[in-house]
């Protein structure tokens, strides 16, 4: 009789075990999820503003990016809205696997027939078709990296995370490989924030100031040697400390910002008036777009935005119930805002161009669907640190 009634208690348990990673927790992040919220609006109108001449010209229809970009920003939220639903911990037990399929991903973009470029006079290969329509692996696998490390971190444990042989070299390895399938593409701008994203959350974890200061070292050695052995980089480096050198060429781009954000001056010239022709203006050029609209104020206003969007995030981080929580959030904090602050900084000409986009502003369906993912991560993470303070206040 004790024989059967255990049975039945352990077939309770493993039942309830399965279905748990789906139950009811507190309310989200609000603040959160309306920053998102603003900055996906403003992105769809930035993007009807400054690609009507662009889309017209290329698919004959001023509203093409619109509607590709909308269907993208729906398909995201109902993933934001499932993902705020489901445990976060079921992503640390299957983190291994999401890496290695983020990395298959990577290795499609080399075979014919899967992997295609935007366009014949790119070099690049980064997108696989996926049903008829373009993917880019490499936007999976900033999330993937930042699910990976930190639960490899969080097992870890401290101890071993600060000790060389049991937490730099193997984390300087699996980064190493995911870096290197990336600079395959090439891309070195994204090659550079997933270095950025890991590293944030190996000194989250409780890394050796000693060894990050030597990574830090070795990231700026190794990135001087890619950009030597390119005279494509090279260009672009030589633009960035000389933009008037070859303003119809390599500069062209950076200089036609300068312009947009000299038209914009203070105020802007106001909503959809574009007067000034920029490369891919949808694209990696849409911030300077909104320096040409709303003014210098406006772009200002959009990066304190982002600002808010990251202390908002870290709050969560800090609330979590455990360590993989909170590196989750702060490496997802730290991949949409430090993506955010690279790329104005970019278009600003403040740094070499990267070629990576404005978050949840630029057109890419891929990055926004993956970004939306995510914050529906950290909503889930929200709800849990939640429960946790309302449990040790009452």
């Amino acid at each position: 009789m004790n024989i059967k009634k255990y049975k039945s208690v352990k077939k309770r348990t493993r039942k309830k075990n399965a279905t748990d990673y789906v139950r009811k927790f507190g309310s989200p992040d609000r603040i959160l999820f309306g920053i998102v919220f603003l900055l996906i609006i403003f992105g769809l109108i930035m993007i009807a503003n400054a690609g009507v001449l662009q889309a017209t010209i290329r698919y004959d229809d001023p509203n093409t990016f619109l509607k590709k970009q909308l269907i993208a920003v729906v398909i995201g939220f109902v993933s934001l809205l499932i993902l705020q639903k489901i445990d976060y911990h079921i992503f640390r037990k299957h983190s291994l696997l999401i890496l290695t399929m983020a990395i298959g991903l990577l290795l499609l973009v080399f075979l014919p027939g899967i992997g295609i470029k935007k366009d014949s006079s790119y070099t690049a290969h980064r997108w696989i078709n996926v049903a008829g329509q373009s993917f880019q692996p490499s936007e999976a696998v900033k999330l993937a990296v930042i699910l990976y490390f930190s639960a490899w971190c969080s097992a870890k444990g401290v101890k071993k995370i600060r000790d060389a042989k049991e937490g730099l070299q193997p984390f300087l390895i699996i980064l190493g490989v995911v870096s290197f399938l990336i600079y395959l593409q090439p891309d070195v701008g994204t090659m550079g924030i997933i270095i950025v994203i890991a590293t944030s959350i190996f000194f989250f974890a409780g890394a050796n100031l000693k060894h990050l200061v030597g990574l830090t070292l070795v990231a700026v050695l190794v990135l001087g040697m890619v950009v030597s052995t390119s005279e494509y980089r090279m260009n672009r480096v030589m633009t960035f400390l000389h933009p008037e050198s070859d303003a119809l060429n390599s500069g062209y781009q950076i200089n036609q910002a300068y312009t947009a954000f000299g038209v914009g001056g203070l105020f802007g010239l106001g909503p959809g008036h574009n007067e000034v022709h920029l490369p891919e203006p949808v694209g990696d050029s849409i911030y300077a777009a909104i320096g040409e609209e709303f003014g210098f104020l406006g772009a200002i206003a959009l990066l304190l935005v982002f600002l808010l969007l990251l202390f908002r995030i870290f709050r969560i981080a800090m609330l979590s119930e455990d360590m993989f929580g909170r590196l989750v959030a702060g490496g997802i904090g730290v991949w949409i805002v430090g993506q955010g602050i690279m790329n104005m900084g970019a278009i600003s000409g403040l740094i070499p161009l990267t070629g990576i986009p404005l978050p949840f502003i630029s057109y890419g369906g891929s990055s926004i669907f993956l970004m939306l993912s995510s914050i529906g991560i950290v909503l889930n993470i929200s709800r849990q640190g939640q429960n946790v303070t309302n449990v040790r206040i009452s």
